[in-house]
C-alpha cells in the first residue's frame, strides 16, 4: 500500500474535466480530456487496499485493483498494465465504456465518494499503447484444434484471444462489414473512439486470429456447415433484437429502432456513404428509453444539429444517492448525467407514449404521451393527462430482448429458455455438441464487462473441450449475477 493515509488525505473525488459543450458538438471526439499525472496518482492513492477488497467482487473479471492503484500510485505503469492484462483482455473498453460495478463496491465509498477506479483503468491502457508496452502474444505451438467465433463483439473477441493464445487456429465471423460488433456499430465515437478497437484488433490479428467480416453464418455459409468445418463453435452474437412500442402509429415513416439511427452515424463518421442515413438535422428528435442507449441518442442527435431533442423515461427519476433498499456493496439505480445530457435537450420521467401521431403523407409529426401510473405492478398511461409532443424524429431505445432466434433454431436447433437467450449448461456449452455460448445471447442485455468475462470463461470451457482440461482463466458462470436486487 503505497499511502496508508492516502484516503484521508485526499478525499474529494477528481475525474478529469470534460471538453466545453459548445466545442465537442463540433466533433466526434471523446469528451473527456486529458487527466494531469499528479491527479492521477493522488487519485489511485486513495485506494484503501482493504483486507476484504469488495471491488473484487463487484468485477465479474476479478480485476486486481488495489494491485494496479498502487502500482499507478508509484508510477509503475509498465507492472501496471501487467497486473491489470492479467485479468482483463480489453481494459480500453471497460475503461470507456463500462458502468463501473467496482464502484458501487468500493468499501472508502461507505461514507467517502469511491475510488476513481475506472479512471485509473483507462489511464494505465493508455500509458501503455503510448510507451509501446502492448504487444502481441502468440501461441508458443498450435493444438491442430480450429474453433469458430460468430460475433465480434466483447465476448466473441475475448473468448477468441483466449483460444488464439491457447494455441487453437480461430477465426471469427462477423455479418456487418467491419469487426467490433457493438463497440463499432452502436457505441459513438464521442464515448469510444474506434482507434482504440482498431489498436487492439491488430494486435489480435498479429497474435493469429483471423476475421471473417461480412460473414453473416446462416446465410452465407449455414450453422451445420460451420460445426462440421470446426472443432467448436462459439456463439456470441449479442442480444441485438430491440423492444419495440407496439402503439397506434408504429408504422409511421420516421419511428426507427435506436441501433438503426447509431449504425448509421457511425459509418458515417468513419467516412462511408450512406444512401437515406436517418439524421436528426434540423428535427424535433424524442428519444424514448432512459438507459445509455438512449443518451448514445441524444449525444448523436445534438452532433448532427437536431432542432430540439426530448428524452421519455417511462418509469420514476432515480434517487441521487443510494437507496435503503439497494444498500453497499449492491450496484445502486441513481440519477446520472451523462455527457450527452449536459448538451441540451430535455429529459422526462414517467412519461407513456400513447400514439405515434402522424401526416397524410404517412410520416410522424408528433407523439401522444400521458403520465406513467402503476397499478398492481404495472406502468400504465395515467387516464385524462395526456398531452402532445411535437417530433418528427422518434427513436426507439427501450433495451434488447435477446439474440435473433430463426437460423439458430432452425439450422443449429438450439433450444431457448423463457427469457428468449440460448440455453447453456455450467460449461457454456448448448445441447448441441461442441456449441457453445457466451455474452448477451446466453445472458441477456449485459454490461460489456460480463461479456469480456464471459467470453475468457468460455475460451476455458471450450479449451477444456479440446484439450480434456485447461489452465485458462475462468472468472465466472453462466449462473452468476451482479450484486444488484
Amino acid at each position: 500500500m503505497a499511502d496508508p493515509k492516502g484516503f484521508l488525505k485526499t478525499r474529494e473525488r477528481e475525474l478529469p474535466k470534460r471538453r466545453p459543450v459548445a466545442l465537442r458538438l463540433m466533433d466526434w471526439h471523446e469528451v473527456y480530456e486529458q487527466q494531469d499525472r499528479g491527479e492521477l496518482r493522488r487519485q489511485a492513492g486513495r485506494c484503501m487496499d482493504c483486507g476484504i477488497p469488495f471491488c473484487h467482487h463487484g468485477c465479474p473479471l476479478g480485476n486486481l485493483i488495489p494491485e494496479w492503484n498502487d502500482l499507478m500510485y508509484r508510477g509503475d505503469g509498465r507492472q501496471a498494465i501487467e497486473r491489470l492484462h492479467a485479468t482483463n483482455n480489453f481494459p480500453e473498453f471497460t475503461g470507456t465504456l463500462c458502468p463501473a460495478p467496482c464502484e458501487a463496491s468500493c468499501v472508502l465509498g461507505i461514507n467517502q465518494p469511491a475510488v476513481t477506479i475506472k479512471q485509473v483503468e483507462v489511464s494505465i491502457i493508455d500509458q501503455a499503447w503510448a510507451n509501446g508496452w502492448v504487444e502481441p502474444h502468440p501461441p508458443t505451438r498450435l493444438t491442430g484444434k480450429t474453433v469458430a467465433v460468430v460475433g465480434s463483439g466483447p465476448a466473441g473477441l475475448a473468448a477468441a484471444q483466449q483460444l488464439t493464445r491457447a494455441g487453437h487456429t480461430v477465426a471469427v465471423f462477423e455479418r456487418d462489414d467491419r469487426i467490433g460488433g457493438l463497440l463499432r456499430y452502436g457505441i459513438p465515437e464521442f464515448k469510444m473512439e474506434k482507434h482504440r478497437l482498431d489498436q487492439r484488433l491488430n494486435q489480435m490479428i498479429a497474435e493469429g486470429t483471423r476475421f471473417r467480416a461480412g460473414v453473416e453464418i446462416g446465410v452465407d455459409i449455414p450453422w451445420d456447415e460451420l460445426r462440421r468445418r470446426y472443432d467448436a463453435v462459439v456463439v456470441a452474437t449479442g442480444a441485438p433484437v430491440p423492444r419495440d412500442l407496439p402503439v397506434p402509429g408504429r408504422d409511421l415513416e420516421g419511428v426507427h429502432f435506436a441501433m438503426e439511427f447509431l449504425t448509421q452515424a457511425n459509418k458515417a463518421v468513419a467516412g462511408d456513404q450512406v444512401p437515406g442515413q436517418i439524421l436528426a438535422e434540423d428535427r424535433d428528435v424524442i428519444v424514448i428509453g432512459g438507459g445509455d442507449t438512449g443518451a448514445d441518442c441524444i449525444g448523436t442527435a445534438h452532433r448532427q444539429g437536431a432542432r430540439s431533442v426530448t428524452n421519455l423515461a417511462i418509469g420514476k427519476q432515480p434517487p441521487l444517492t443510494r437507496s435503503d433498499a439497494q444498500p453497499w456493496p449492491m450496484v445502486p439505480t441513481v440519477f446520472e448525467v451523462a455527457s450527452a445530457h449536459e448538451e441540451g435537450g430535455r429529459r422526462e420521467f414517467l412519461s407513456s407514449t400513447v400514439e405515434f401521431l402522424g401526416d397524410e403523407s404517412g410520416r410522424v409529426t408528433g407523439l401522444r404521451v400521458a403520465e406513467t401510473e402503476y397499478i398492481d405492478g404495472h406502468r400504465v398511461p395515467k387516464a385524462g393527462t395526456e398531452r402532445t409532443l411535437p417530433a418528427d424524429l422518434v427513436l426507439l431505445a427501450m433495451g434488447f430482448s435477446g439474440p435473433e432466434r430463426h437460423d439458430l433454431a432452425e439450422q443449429l436447433e438450439v433450444p431457448f429458455d423463457e427469457r428468449g437467450t440460448v440455453t447453456r449448461d455450467d460449461g457454456f456449452q448448448t445441447d448441441v455438441p461442441g456449441v457453445f455460448v457466451a455474452g448477451d445471447a446466453g445472458r441477456g442485455q449485459s454490461l460489456i464487462v460480463w461479456a469480456i468475462a464471459e467470453g475468457r470463461s468460455v475460451a476455458a470451457a471450450v479449451d477444456a473441450y479440446l484439450e480434456g482440461e485447461s489452465e485458462l482463466p475462468a472468472p465466472v458462470r453462466p449462473t452468476d449475477r451482479a450484486l444488484s436486487l
